[in-house]
């Protein structure tokens, strides 16, 4: 697609909030032992007496604790580490959150009572509770290895619900056995996973709300009329962020190679067209540019032509008047 000059959009941070609200859900899960308890309690028989006498007996092997106080660290400060970081911070817990490629958007989002880490290290070795919210690539593949955890607050409680591969499962595993974590809840069950007493697994349920398929679809919907209609670029994943409010011009949107005197050639074929530039941005983003300028008069085909023709130039458009 960029060599095509063509722009793919994602939707981030359209089912931030749905995922947040199970990352405090698996706080809750862990901190209060509420799986392992339901199922004690559902799997009760006998009269209603009975069962009242032995999960009075029973609730003793359950007993957790609060989460105010303790101390959550999030690896990953974007849209959906930044809404965990500030609604633990208004249950009462203490955040500490890592992120070296945070974006400005995002630090002007988070509270500023979140504390920086200088490191993953750092923050696994003051954390109560770990939540990740990274893709997954190489660098993060298994991040939470026997090595780390080793560095971790004893009884420490995992939560995964970003990607599966960014823990180590074998290493958890063996640590919750040996009572170093607490307790592990993640979204990508396993064989190895799924039936452990200090595991909770869920079925990938992050973004699974009608209101995050909502979010999504309406923010796709705008992007791509966006760009559809004035060439305007939001949310690219191989493209640079692109906004020029519309004049009462036409517009060329011109996707191009990053490579010295691009804007003067198109500004050059412009000119020699009888063409006023009346606005112009350009962005890059590595190796690839996106132009737009706006004209007064109509943008005719040998001009078009010509345009394209540039060494370098990947794809091109004109929109008429807004």
């Amino acid at each position: 697609m960029t060599q095509g000059g063509i722009p793919v959009f994602n939707a981030p941070g359209a089912n931030a909030n749905a995922v947040k609200e199970l990352v405090i859900a698996g706080m809750l899960l862990g901190a209060r032992n509420i799986a392992q308890a339901w199922d004690f309690a559902r799997n009760q028989e006998g009269s209603d007496a009975e069962i009242n006498k032995a999960v009075e007996a029973g609730k003793k092997n359950f007993v957790g604790f609060e989460l105010p106080g303790r101390t959550l660290g999030v690896i990953g400060l974007g849209a959906i580490g930044v809404q965990v970081a500030n609604s633990s911070l208004a249950l009462g817990m203490n955040v500490v959150g890592y992120d070296p490629d945070i974006t400005v958007q995002r630090a002007w989002q988070m509270s500023s009572d979140v504390r920086k880490a200088a490191s993953i290290d750092d923050l696994l070795s003051q954390s109560d509770f770990i939540t990740f919210h990274v893709p997954l690539v190489e660098a993060t593949r298994n991040m939470i290895n026997a090595e780390r955890i080793r560095i971790m607050k004893d009884r420490a409680v995992l939560l995964n619900f970003s990607r599966d591969g960014i823990l180590d499962h074998e290493a958890v595993c063996a640590a919750l056995d040996s009572g170093k974590l607490y307790a592990y809840i993640c979204d990508f069950p396993s064989n190895r996973l799924k039936n452990h007493p200090r595991v909770v697994t869920l079925p990938h349920l992050g973004a699974s709300t009608g209101e995050a398929e909502d979010n999504c679809a309406i923010m796709v919907a705008e992007q791509l009329r966006d760009y559809l209609e004035n060439g305007n670029i939001h949310n690219s994943v191989n493209f640079p962020e692109v906004q020029m409010p519309r004049n009462q011009c036409y517009r060329l949107c011109v996707s191009n190679a990053n490579v010295p005197n691009m804007l003067g050639r198109i500004s050059t074929a412009l000119a020699d067209a009888g063409h006023n530039i009346i606005d112009m941005i350009n962005k890059s983003r590595g190796e690839l540019a996106y132009t737009l300028v706006d004209v007064e008069s109509e943008i005719g085909e040998d001009c078009l032509r010509g345009i394209a023709a540039i060494e370098g130039v990947l794809n091109v458009r004109v929109l008429g008047k807004a």
